[in-house]
């Protein structure tokens, strides 16, 4: 039961959710010399999702990609751990779950990306059965981890869903690494591994397409280009995938993908990532960009500003900016929307730009990895400016992706150091 009569609490700067996104721009803000930031996030422990690869692959024991939310959220900064119910951009008051209003001058929206496991028909089933697999929740890739390694023979199907998602090619990941075991233990000539993509190559980038493209015919996995994942029958254990590409079929049919070009795969393990969205609730609010399908929030993809409500920002998964949706990214857009915050506090305009950086680490064997670096275009954007050797299969780059950016992640990135 709610209180609707308690007092308003007021801050001068409220951030919706305590990710990756919430902490590290709640960090910044703080050496930025902003005092009054307030963090609301419900969970009890926060997660580094880019962990969860190697624990569904095997290469990481669960306990590393989780730390209590109190020990990492950064010092001054003010958690209220409780969820969010609706926003009102014009009274600049939010209201939440337990039924306390919060005021705020300025609302930065980062609340992540809510994963539809039941827009699939029997998709949720099939995960909740002994051979449904994930990378994109803790659970289940604790699950994957053990599912995977017991494996000898049959069929293993990985899927990648289409539109909007929070680093989509992470699909691949505990793929590689699956592959890699299955590999060493002798047994991957007698497992059939099935990769669906949405996209006509691996990514969308030649150099990284070579590399990734290598890897499949390394370890033989079959790839069904420009399809996705449409239906499950758990109980006979079959995934249903369909043409994502009108050009290459018939008319699309109302389900939103191609009528005519259906195939049916038998498995003995799925690994499935579900279609994603912006939180229901952050759909139905006003800062929803108009005619977005997923509902994410309305930025101006520079600044990120709210074009209607200029006391409100986003950034990360939720914000409608045309970058991939990765933690890489979130590392230009904190410093982007840290930096314009502070100068709209002054009485000055936002001039700090984002530069549409994003990436995505493909650990491709047990020990190396294709670091993909790249712009809101799919152009190359490396870090070491006109050096493009991360693009190629190094094992360094895999010590850096499993053992040094989680150790700057806990200790710097979340508290707006990096």
């Amino acid at each position: 039961m709610t209180d609707s009569s308690r007092a308003p609490l007021h801050h001068e700067v409220v951030v919706i959710g305590g990710g990756n996104a919430g902490l590290s721009v709640a960090g910044r803000l703080r050496r930025y010399g902003v005092d009054d930031v307030a963090v609301i996030e419900p969970r009890e422990h926060h997660r580094y999702q880019p962990m969860f690869s190697h624990v569904a692959g095997g290469t990481a024991s669960a306990s590393v990609a989780t730390r209590p939310q109190r020990a990492v959220t950064p010092k001054g900064v003010t958690w209220i751990q409780d969820r969010v119910r609706s926003i009102d951009p014009v009274a600049k008051t939010l209201t939440l779950e337990s039924g306390t209003a919060v005021e705020y001058d300025q609302l930065i929206v980062a609340p992540g990306i809510q994963q539809d496991w039941d827009a699939v028909p029997g998709l949720t089933e099939a995960m909740a059965s002994p051979v449904g697999i994930s990378n994109y929740t803790f659970e289940y890739a604790q699950k994957a981890s053990r599912v995977l390694r017991s494996v000898r023979s049959g069929t293993v199907v990985f899927t990648q869903p289409a539109g909007p998602a929070s680093c989509s090619g992470a699909a691949q990941k505990p793929m590689y690494l699956a592959c890699d075991h299955w590999r060493q233990t002798g047994v991957l000539d007698d497992i059939r591994v099935v990769l669906v993509v949405p996209t006509p190559t691996m990514f969308g980038m030649p150099m990284i397409d070579a590399e990734l493209d290598r890897k499949v015919a390394e370890y033989g996995i079959e790839v069904r280009f420009s399809r996705e994942l449409v239906a499950v029958d758990p109980e006979q254990r079959v995934v249903t995938i369909a043409q994502t590409d009108p050009q290459d079929g018939p008319d699309r049919g109302q389900d939103g993908v191609t009528g005519g070009l259906r195939e049916e795969i038998p498995y003995d393990v799925l690994h499935a990532v579900p279609p994603q969205s912006a939180p229901d609730w952050l759909a139905a609010t006003p800062l929803a960009e108009p005619g977005n399908p997923g509902g994410f929030v309305e930025v101006d993809s520079l600044t990120l500003r709210h074009p209607r409500f200029p006391d409100v920002w986003a950034l990360g998964d939720a914000a409608a900016v045309m970058s991939s949706k990765s933690g890489g990214a979130l590392r230009q857009q904190t410093k982007t929307l840290a930096k314009n915050l502070v100068a709209v506090r002054s009485g000055q305009e936002p001039s700090t730009v984002y530069n549409g950086y994003s990436v995505c680490p493909f650990t491709v064997s047990r020990g190396t990895v294709v670091f993909a670096e790249f712009d809101d275009r799919y152009r190359p954007k490396p870090s070491i400016p006109f050096w493009n050797g991360l693009a190629k299969e190094r094992r360094f780059t895999f010590i850096a992706d499993r053992h040094v950016l989680p150790w700057v992640y806990w200790n710097l990135i979340l508290q707006g150091r990096a």
